[in-house]
């Protein structure tokens, strides 16, 4: 899997001291610059400290099966264009590199609902998703949710797992699909929700990148 991260830091080369520093204990593969300069930290096939408690699916220790990208952000502003272009480039070349599948590009806050945000609500993960390099839906069906249990049977397809209460896995399912969507669920969330378990359910390939 790939996990996208901010820094939620004030500066690039404030995160940079931070991910190479032992006494912080965190770290990642990679730290991109507002510039769109990137920074090899740990080595692809090493394990970094960048994930934490959480889960995906089936894996419970994401660390050890998970590269880690932090973009310098402070989760306040969107994502610089040079910032954007490298992601990309990097993305592309990782998921060539380890078959990575578009489904298992995802936020730390997809695989820590309870206790992250990040990447957070202006990152733009339908540009990824129309490069092949993660997923989207802009499925929609107005109206009151009509299937709860569908609903939360979609959400653990997708990969939210069911240990995470199922307001709280909405709301990461949210920040990346109606990042400014709010109240109770709707009718437009079962159908993206629906959309994205039915093309990419988490275990398709039947093997974990």
């Amino acid at each position: 899997m790939v996990v996208i991260h901010y820094t939620a830091m004030a500066s690039c080369d404030a995160a940079l001291s931070t991910l190479t520093n032992p006494a912080t204990e965190v770290s990642a593969h990679y730290l991109i610059s507002e510039g769109g300069e990137v920074l090899h930290l740990v080595e692809e096939e090493m394990r970094a400290w960048h994930a934490g408690a959480g889960r995906w699916g089936a894996v419970t220790d994401v660390n050890s099966r998970s590269i880690g990208i932090e973009l310098a952000n402070t989760g306040l502003t969107p994502f610089a264009e040079p910032q954007m272009r490298a992601l990309e480039v990097l993305l592309a070349g990782i998921k060539a590199r380890w078959q990575i599948l578009p489904e298992r590009v995802i936020a730390h806050s997809d695989m820590a609902p309870a206790r992250k945000i990040d990447p957070g609500p202006r990152f733009d993960w339908r540009r990824l998703a129309v490069q092949g390099l993660s997923v989207w839906s802009d499925a929609v069906a107005p109206g009151p949710l009509l299937d709860a249990d569908a609903l939360g049977a979609g959400l653990r397809t997708i990969g939210y797992t069911a240990d995470v209460a199922q307001d709280v896995a909405l709301a990461a399912f949210r920040l990346r699909f109606r990042p400014w969507a709010s109240g109770p669920a709707d009718a437009t969330d079962l159908a993206r929700v629906t959309d994205i378990a039915t093309r990419f359910p988490v275990d398709r390939a039947g093997v974990w990148a």
